[in-house]
């Protein structure tokens, strides 16, 4: 499963540009069923039927990262970002466009800032990416408006079981669901992959209606916190503590039998959990659980340090344990629990 995740962090699907992990995912999925289909928005169905509860596993594909707006006369090249720090970008490798070509994120050298410019952050419209260009004619033999810019960082073992890489947020996600796709569970599953999260949640914002489940599991790379100075809610998740089971955030208050099952099942099979103790932000979870006729949905998380950036951190047994809870908790039908009365 971690060579999985490595291959799915390496691929590069900034928000509206999914394909490479819709196609990754897809030829994994042709192993186990016949039944793929992608919608309008990009999102990614993989039914398994059976009989019972419909029940839907999600993650979403994309990833942060920038957009080319503009050429300057000189060669560089202008971006705008989403859910990107403008702090964690100067000097970071990319790649833009089908091409894959390699540029630098730059920006004026400290000597040649003014005092107020080196009291306060860079925007994104401050900074700039270096391609090697002569000129603008020269830039665009090789970009155009509109292409896709991502991180170009390399998976890795890291410390003491833990690993780094880029959009951990959420090919952790993915790399999950698509495990869960190999077992077979007594309920009609679907394994659903959905694009534009990043930018608003907008690809899940129809995936209930088209499956219509009876119930909803989102999975999530999630923010840790457990730095030097945070102590408490302020953490968040702590890495190594054990998947996130999710209460509540921004867009969602999750049903109590739900969160009650999750815990018995972490609890009858011996994994460690911890809650995601902070409420900001949001998931997939919220459209889904209140789109079309709505569904119980709820979320299971594995915490990575330094998410929304070029590089972050995650654990291994945390991510090997979140596909356990969620496996267990599939195998013992403790769906039919929460959705019984």
């Amino acid at each position: 499963m971690l060579g999985r995740l490595k291959e799915l962090s390496e691929l590069s699907a900034v928000s509206g540009n999914e394909k490479a992990v819709r196609k990754y995912i897809k030829e994994f999925a042709k192993q186990y069923t016949d039944d793929i289909k992608t919608d309008s928005m990009g999102n990614l169905y993989v039914h398994k039927k059976g009989n019972g509860k419909k029940i839907m596993l999600v993650a979403h594909m994309d990833e942060v990262g920038m957009m080319i707006c503009q050429i300057h006369d000189n060669g560089f090249l202008s971006f705008q970002a989403t859910n990107l720090d403008p702090r964690v970008v100067v000097s970071k490798r990319v790649e833009i466009g089908e091409k894959k070509i390699p540029g630098i994120i730059g920006s004026k050298a400290i000597h040649l800032q003014s005092a107020a410019e080196r009291k306060r952050t860079l925007a994104h419209d401050e900074l700039y990416i270096d391609i090697g260009a002569n000129d603008k004619k020269d830039a665009q033999k090789k970009v155009k408006l509109g292409d896709f810019v991502s991180f170009t960082t390399k998976f890795e073992p890291f410390g003491e079981g833990l690993f780094k890489g880029k959009a951990l947020d959420d090919r952790i996600g993915c790399a999950i669901v698509m495990e869960l796709m190999k077992n077979d569970y007594d309920c009609d599953l679907y394994c659903v992959f959905t694009v534009q999260e990043e930018t608003g949640t907008r690809g899940s914002m129809v995936v209930t209606e088209n499956v219509q489940p009876d119930l909803a599991l989102i999975f999530e790379g999630t923010t840790a916190n457990d730095m030097p100075g945070c102590e408490g809610h302020e953490t968040v998740t702590t890495v190594g503590e054990g998947p996130a089971i999710t209460f509540m955030d921004g867009a969602t208050i999750v049903n109590r039998k739900l969160i009650n099952a999750l815990i018995e099942s972490a609890e009858e099979a011996n994994i460690p959990y911890q809650f995601r103790k902070g409420i900001n932000g949001g998931t997939d979870a919220g459209p889904i659980h209140t789109s079309g006729y709505g569904c119980i949905a709820g979320g299971i998380s594995v915490g990575c340090r330094y998410i929304h950036s070029p590089v972050s951190v995650g654990s291994e047994k945390d991510f090997e344990n979140a596909f356990k809870l969620a496996d267990y908790f599939m195998k013992t039908k403790k769906f039919e629990k929460v959705l019984e009365g």
